[in-house]
């Protein structure tokens, strides 16, 4: 019998691990817009210190031993043929081409702030993003951080740290931040900040148009819908979470009202078994969280199982969002689970456990080391 071909759509950081854990079982062909891994994770560390951030989440495809059997295209998805089993894409060089599946998967995650766009870029064009939002947050005297999520948090928490003679403020819109978070966690990370000297500003709501996404960094006064005078710092980093599905090249029968893919509790898209969909481009559940708790082994396991005839397994969100937070710090790496209590692991454990074995390793099966860009 033939194998299987498996087409990946987007090699975000659940698309990758969907693509490893389905290479020895089907014939893979994996689609991005990048020349390889670009992370959406840990903001704060992408800032404030953008050569350790790119070590961990900015890694070429080669350098990953389970893709050699993957076939890799850079390109852009630009329509699918449901009923052939075509994606259609746009290459580097403006010429389209169509890439036949017996089984999609729908990976292409989100577009959130300047660090999280779909469009086609070189390594050169990623390295050069980069370091300029660096350096403008470098040179800055005072930084206004806007939003109460994860990523504002981090930001705030690194930047200080990075920066400590640097003024960084964190306003946020509720009574306090990270609300899908277990409050024992706030209450930790707020020690931290005030420990580093960060401004809280509660209940300020930004002024902003339907169209406003925060896509780059400015440095206008920021004025609140919520009555305050308006807050003025040399760089204004927006982080309040208008997050845009890149589901454009999507048929709408396929979407729901705000433009997720749909999908049942396996993962699949209604009235297409052979079309799955994971991430946060998956509308799973209001968090969106098959995209950090093994959505992508669910999917690789699922898409074996039809395969093979077998039933599928149901995915089960969480009801809290947990993980790492603040990234790498210089004191080690901290866990935040479900009930808000957390586990550090020293830096050392993470510079010889943590990185090389359970996430080089474990995770990804094999990473290369010094194979860079080009």
């Amino acid at each position: 019998m033939s194998r299987k071909r498996v087409v990946i759509a987007g090699l975000g950081d659940v698309g990758l691990l969907a693509a490893i854990r389905l290479a020895p079982h089907a014939d893979v062909v994996g689609i991005s817009v990048k020349p390889g891994l670009v992370s959406g994770q840990e903001l704060g560390i992408r800032l404030s210190r953008p050569d350790d951030w790119a070590r961990d989440y900015w890694i070429p495809f080669d350098r990953f031993r389970r893709l050699d059997p993957v076939r890799t295209i850079q390109g852009e998805l630009t329509g699918v043929d449901l009923a052939a089993r075509e994606v259609v894409c746009r290459g580097q060089d403006g010429a389209t081409f169509t890439e036949r599946y017996d089984a999609l998967v729908i990976s292409t995650g989100v577009s959130n702030g300047f660090w999280r766009q779909p469009t086609l870029q070189s390594a050169a064009d990623v390295g050069a993003n980069l370091y300029a939002a660096h350096e403008q947050l470098a040179t800055a005297r005072s930084v206004i951080v806007v939003g109460g999520g994860a990523a504002a948090v981090s930001a705030a928490v690194n930047m200080a740290s990075t920066w400590p003679h640097k003024q960084v403020d964190l306003y946020f819109p509720g009574e306090r931040p990270l609300g899908e978070y277990h409050p024992r966690i706030w209450n930790r990370i707020h020690r931290r900040l005030q420990q580093l000297g960060v401004g809280l500003h509660a209940g300020h709501r930004a002024v902003v148009t339907d169209h406003f996404t925060g896509d780059e960094i400015t440095n206008e006064p920021v004025r609140w819908s919520s009555g305050q005078t308006p807050a003025v710092a040399d760089a204004v980093l927006w982080a309040i979470g208008r997050v845009r599905p890149n589901t454009a090249w999507l048929p709408k029968e396929l979407l729901d009202e705000r433009g997720f893919v749909q999908v049942t509790p396996e993962l699949w898209v209604p009235s297409h078994p052979e079309v799955f969909a994971v991430g946060d481009v998956a509308a799973t559940d209001p968090l969106r969280s098959s995209a950090r708790n093994r959505g992508d082994a669910l999917v690789a396991r699922n898409i074996r199982a039809r395969f093979e005839g077998r039933p599928l397994r149901a995915f089960r969100a969480p009801t809290r969002r947990w993980g790492s937070l603040l990234g790498i710090q210089p004191d080690g790496l901290e866990v935040f689970f479900p009930t808000g209590h957390a586990f550090r692991f020293p830096l050392w454990s993470v510079e010889h456990v943590v990185m090389p074995l359970i996430v080089r390793w474990g995770m990804y099966r094999g990473v290369r080391e010094n194979r860079p860009f080009g």
